[in-house]
């Protein structure tokens, strides 16, 4: 899952993105208004954490105006004001949850996952494909009962399969989906990770399978017996 953090203190938001990046999200971060516009209007993100006191204006106007705009994005406010009008005003605006600062980053990765687990979002809590079952939210991934061990990317890759199992996710897809605009991106990244995914796969002897289809991207099926 890719995610956008809106945070102007340089410290929070490094502290936040290695949090969510070892949570297992590709995470993107920026520090006021005009960067997160640009941001949202360049990649697909699947959920944003907005703090509200930015340089060069209000994090809840900003907020407003994604969602008079129609943006469904999945936005998590994070404030240092704790009055209850001011939660109240940030639902009202479209935020879909408000934590206060200081926070717990466990209670914050925990608040993050539900709000994608909602339905029409893009977390499920739990993905199978033969004898190969994903836990998302653990991060998880068992074959036959036994657990494998993944990279990060490795079960990122296998969680965008498992969800359009049966379906070609093309490699560009993968590409935004597990690298920030910060990271280096080679191009023959995502054959590599895919390339490893599935020799662990084959020797766990999953019968679930990965597919090139040349040009194009990677389709996951369920072995035929």
């Amino acid at each position: 899952m890719r995610l956008l953090i809106v945070e102007d203190e340089a410290r929070i938001a490094e502290i936040l993105k290695g949090a969510l990046e070892k949570a297992g999200f590709a995470v993107d971060a920026v520090s006021c208004c005009a960067d997160a516009r640009e941001a949202l209007s360049l990649n697909p993100y699947d959920i944003a954490i907005l703090d509200l006191g930015l340089p060069d204006g209000d994090g809840m106007n900003l907020l407003d105006e994604l969602r008079s705009q129609g943006a469904a994005i999945p936005i998590l406010v994070l404030t240092a004001r704790d009055a209850v009008e001011d939660r109240v005003g940030g639902l009202d605006a479209g935020a879909d949850d408000y934590l206060v600062k200081p926070f717990a980053m466990a209670e914050l990765i925990a608040r993050t996952k539900a709000l994608l687990r909602r339905p029409g979002n893009a977390l499920g809590a739990t993905l199978s494909a033969g004898n190969l079952i994903f836990d998302s939210i653990g991060r998880d991934v068992q074959v036959d009962g036994h657990p494998l061990s993944l990279a990060r990317r490795e079960a990122a890759i296998l969680e965008h399969l498992l969800r359009r199992l049966d379906r070609v996710v093309p490699k560009a897809v993968l590409e935004e989906k597990l690298y920030g605009i910060d990271d280096e991106l080679e191009s023959n990244a995502i054959p590599v990770h895919v390339h490893h995914l599935r020799r662990k796969l084959a020797d766990a002897k999953a019968t679930a399978e990965i597919h090139t289809v040349r040009g194009i991207g990677y389709l996951m099926t369920e072995a035929k017996s």
